[in-house]
This record gives C-alpha cells, sequence and structure tokens, in this order.
C-alpha cells in the first residue's frame, strides 16, 4: 500500500518536473522537490522498491536541473 501511494506521489512530482524543465520555469523544482522526498520516505517504509527508486529519479533529475540552471532558472 504505501508503494502505491509513494508511486502516486512521483507521479505529482513527475508532472510538476515537466514544466521545471523549460528555461525560465526551473523555480517549479523548488516546489517538486519536497513532494518528491515525501514520495521517497513512503517508498523507503514499503516493502517494494519501485516507488523509492522512481522518486530518487524524479528528484535526481530535478537536483540535476536546479543545478544546470543556478538554482532558479
Amino acid at each position: 500500500m504505501l508503494n502505491i501511494i509513494s508511486i502516486i506521489i512521483g507521479v505529482i512530482a513527475g508532472v510538476l518536473l515537466l514544466p521545471g524543465l523549460i528555461p525560465f520555469f526551473g523555480w517549479v523544482n523548488w516546489i517538486m522537490l519536497p513532494i518528491a522526498f515525501v514520495g521517497l520516505l513512503f517508498g523507503l517504509l514499503s516493502r517494494g522498491n519501485a516507488g523509492r527508486n522512481f522518486n530518487l529519479i524524479i528528484i535526481v533529475i530535478g537536483v540535476v536541473r536546479l543545478w544546470l540552471g543556478g538554482g532558479f532558472f
């Protein structure tokens, strides 16, 4: 059950990640990261690995995008 919740939260974070990849919308990733970390927490508490891995991928993409854009762009 926690794995399904983690995947749902990861999908929400992923939907927020997509506009954050567009130039000048990188600030959306600051909203996405806490949501993805909550999904990661649920994924860590579950027995399955899919939710945890999915949220880790979302977090890594968001952090790399923030790093490339200087934290804002």
